[in-house]
């Protein structure tokens, strides 16, 4: 499978099956007026089969910028779609029942024969029970690390990571050169303590290793 990094937490998961985008983002020009700065380049040029949104803020919900008529889920549930079962799971974008921030959907998936889970914009301490029973077993897990006041802080986001153990981690939602607003990935790659694969590109292979690593892609 390939997976290609857009920034913030967009991605494209291309394999056998077909494509997956997840969390497109759209024009955020608008964050300069409050102080923000958010340098991304635009999404161009891509289509998929399915598109995944994990909740309604501007730098995930850009579905009018994926080209190829794909089946949009937002929901929490168990969806049916051309590329095989999809399932939402309903959280938190914040610690407190999501009364600051509202609502998201974590979405696992498979795509050539890996089970893949986007954690979107989570913000909770940590999993639920019920939560965790609902994801499964997971062979690559995409989890924002930026914590601030976005999502779950560093230390909380590693935990979580052991806790679902999967093969490869693959880090988001974080400050970058591009992106002003968030806190950097090192604290979360400090308190993890895994191998890192720094891959050269903001895309790269992947497949389940036999022992656990973070895959950090790189903007260029």
């Amino acid at each position: 499978m390939r997976i290609r990094w857009y920034g913030q937490s967009a991605f494209l998961l291309s394999g056998e099956q077909g494509r997956v985008f997840v969390d497109p983002f759209g024009d955020m020009s608008g964050l300069a007026a409050r102080g923000f700065r958010f340098d991304y380049p635009a999404i161009r040029d891509v289509a998929a089969d399915l598109l995944l949104v994990t909740h309604d803020h501007g730098d995930h919900n850009a579905v009018d910028g994926i080209g190829g008529d794909p089946l949009v889920l937002r929901s929490a549930g168990t969806h049916e779609t051309p590329l095989g079962q999809v399932v939402g799971i309903s959280s938190e974008h914040d610690a407190v029942a999501g009364t600051q921030r509202g609502q998201n959907t974590i979405f696992r998936f498979a795509l050539d024969g890996l089970a893949i889970a986007h954690l979107g914009d989570f913000g909770q301490p940590a999993l639920r029970p019920e939560q965790r029973e609902a994801l499964g077993e997971v062979d690559v897990l995409l989890v924002p690390v930026g914590g601030s006041f976005a999502t779950l802080p560093a230390a909380d986001a590693a935990a979580l990571v052991r806790e679902v153990a999967p093969s490869v981690v693959v880090p988001m939602h974080y400050r970058t050169e591009l992106v002003s607003f968030l806190d950097p990935p090192e604290p979360f790659l400090e308190a993890l303590g895994w191998p890192v694969e720094e891959a050269p590109r903001a895309e790269a292979e992947v497949a389940p290793g036999a022992e656990p690593r973070v895959l950090k892609l790189t903007l260029t």
